[in-house]
């Protein structure tokens, strides 16, 4: 039988209750996957005209189809439209270094910048959304992510010590900036969406990349701004973010996030975010990217099998993936294990 998509189970998901059906969920996938999986080199459309557009789209929502999501992500990230873009993957400084260069920044054209792309992107997908699915994702990068762009990791210590209220104007005009582009998402294209996010990965294995008073001070306040847009506008906010964040996680929840994604078995057991949140929030993901990588197909399929109605049981709302996203390393085979251990639960439960 085809497949049905109905995005009313990850909606389900993001309410915190138990969907009738396991939803799965990643919160992105390397083109280069889209394509062997399908057999057709489509990502070159997204740079043509309206119609190619279009045709991207129908690949790709035609894949999420096939191994049965009723969701699909997709965001336009803000940080790859930024002018002079390219500090957060390290190596160089980014733009803004002192009050002269903040001051200089074109930050009044970037809306227009970002929606000269996103406009017609975001149109194509409404075309190509099929019935029954709608997608998550939409603005793309969060507070901490962009001010790596302007900035650049290294580089921001330096100036919060250097020159304390430029660094503070750093993080207010962030705040702007988003909140002006996700003001016209929200009108225009949340109802292709049935739930917003951003990801802003905030730590590393060990800790926060910077220290919890600069992410309550400075990244927190920001983030408030987006979510009571995101939810004045009758969507849930899924938060991904990377690392280890236990220490403001608490801070976050407060704001009233519905949903968290993002994990790894060297910080934390999947289980102790259950344990932890999911009285609370949603929690989604589950399998380690380690794992993903180096077991064997039918050890993802077992694994996926066993911890996934484990996760499922424990959780209220529970989404079943990867605990960061389908990168082109990851085996295929791997992944399709991973989304047959899926739709085992499914068939077990009697919503194959």
């Amino acid at each position: 039988m085809s497949f049905q998509p109905d995005y009313r189970h990850f909606a389900d998901v993001m309410k915190n209750i138990r969907p009738a059906r396991l939803p799965l969920y990643e919160h992105t996938i390397n083109q280069p996957v889209y394509e062997e999986f399908l057999g057709v080199k489509f990502g070159d459309l997204l740079n043509g005209d309206d119609a190619d557009k279009r045709e991207y789209f129908r690949y790709f929502c035609k894949f999420f189809k096939d191994n049965t999501y009723d969701v699909v992500s997709y965001e336009v990230c803000i940080c790859s439209l930024l002018p002079q873009s390219g500090a957060i993957m390290g190596g160089h400084p980014g733009p803004i270094q002192c009050r002269e260069d903040f001051e200089a920044y074109p930050w009044d054209e970037v809306p227009g910048i970002y929606w000269k792309f996103a406009d017609p992107v975001f149109s194509a997908l409404r075309d190509a959304m099929p019935e029954g699915m709608k997608a998550v994702g939409g603005v793309g990068n969060g507070v901490y992510e962009i001010s790596e762009d302007l900035v650049g990791l290294e580089y921001l210590p330096l100036i919060q010590v250097d020159d304390p209220e430029l660094y503070v104007d750093i993080f207010n005009k962030i705040g702007d900036l988003m909140s002006t582009i996700w003001a016209k998402f929200l009108r225009d294209y949340s109802d292709i969406y049935v739930t917003c996010r951003f990801g802003d990965d905030l730590g590393f294995r060990s800790s926060l990349l910077t220290n919890p008073a600069t992410v309550r001070e400075n990244i927190i306040p920001q983030y408030a701004r987006i979510i009571n847009q995101v939810h004045a506008a009758g969507k849930p906010f899924l938060w991904h973010s990377c690392g280890c964040i236990f220490e403001i996680m608490e801070d976050v929840i407060a704001l009233g996030i519905d949903g968290k994604h993002s994990n790894e078995d060297a910080i934390s057991p999947f289980t102790d975010w259950l344990d932890k949140y999911n009285d609370r929030i949603a929690i989604v993901g589950g399998f380690d990217m380690d794992f993903m990588c180096r077991a064997t197909a039918d050890e993802v399929f077992d694994t996926v099998v066993e911890q996934g109605t484990r996760y499922r049981n424990m959780a209220r709302g529970y989404a079943l993936g990867t605990g960061n996203s389908i990168a082109s390393y990851i085996p295929m085979e791997n992944y399709l294990a991973l989304v047959r251990g899926g739709q085992e639960i499914r068939r077990r439960e009697g919503n194959g």
